[in-house]
């Protein structure tokens, strides 16, 4: 199967929308095969800003309709507890949202950004999606991810190369309990590392302090803006730590 005809089986569909890369070229795909659908966008405390301007941004480009959705998810205690599944409840708790809300709108099919290169075995998440019948068109369709950046630079979306991002809650420990205060500490540092220019990466908590995980080729970055990095995240960290074990480019 193809997407086209995906789309011709289900003509009216409900997408859970980040802004990221997956779900982009999905909208895409959906608007240029003429399906009546809905982008649905989970606005939650795990989610940092600069996800929901792209995802707004997206979905005006493309002249799509898209729903914000408020998920209180620090709320319920398996989430905010932060289990080695936490994944799994969050995405129930984040799906259940969006399929309650896309019915009220008239929508029964809902689909995600899932696709052919997730490692299902390294997403508790994955579960929920089966569970709640949740259908991923890029996965059925052999979609990899090397071919969705592809077909969305040809297509002229900005998110083509927009690097892979988990939610700030993975930042924290498993075991570890997740608070507002945690996750805007994140968000901020965060934020600070990308108006210097960096890109793809991570800084986790390491108990009070921060541990910042980069690609090696921005190493070279980090000597150089290490002083402000340091005077900076001091603000909010007991101190600031460099993983050597580079994240993969």
């Amino acid at each position: 199967m193809n997407l086209p005809e995906f789309f011709q089986a289900h003509p009216k569909v409900a997408l859970a929308f980040s802004g990221g890369v997956d779900s982009a070229y999905l909208l895409y795909a959906a608007v240029k095969c003429g399906a009546d659908v809905r982008a649905y966008y989970v606005k939650s405390a795990f989610q940092p800003q600069f996800e929901l301007n792209d995802a707004k941004r997206m979905a005006q480009l493309l002249h799509a309709d898209m729903s914000i959705i408020e998920a209180e998810v620090l709320a319920d205690s398996m989430i905010a507890s932060n289990p080695k599944d936490r994944c799994y409840y969050c995405k129930k708790l984040i799906f259940s949202s969006i399929a309650k809300r896309a019915i009220k709108d008239g929508y029964s099919t809902l689909l995600d950004g899932t696709n052919a290169s997730d490692d299902e075995n390294d997403r508790p998440g994955m579960r929920a999606i089966k569970e709640l019948s949740v259908l991923s068109p890029l996965r059925e369709c052999g979609f990899g991810k090397t071919e969705i950046r592809r077909l969305s630079r040809e297509a002229g979306l900005f998110t083509w190369d927009k690097p892979a991002y988990a939610c700030l809650a993975t930042r924290i420990s498993a075991g570890e309990v997740i608070t507002k205060e945690k996750l805007e500490q994140t968000e901020y540092a965060e934020d600070y590392l990308f108006s210097l220019g960096f890109s793809g990466f991570r800084v986790r908590m390491a108990g009070a302090s921060a541990k910042i995980q980069i690609s090696a080729s921005q190493f070279q970055l980090l000597t150089e803006k290490r002083a402000s990095i340091v005077q900076e995240l001091k603000k909010h960290y007991s101190s600031i730590l460099l993983d050597l074990e580079a994240r993969d480019e």
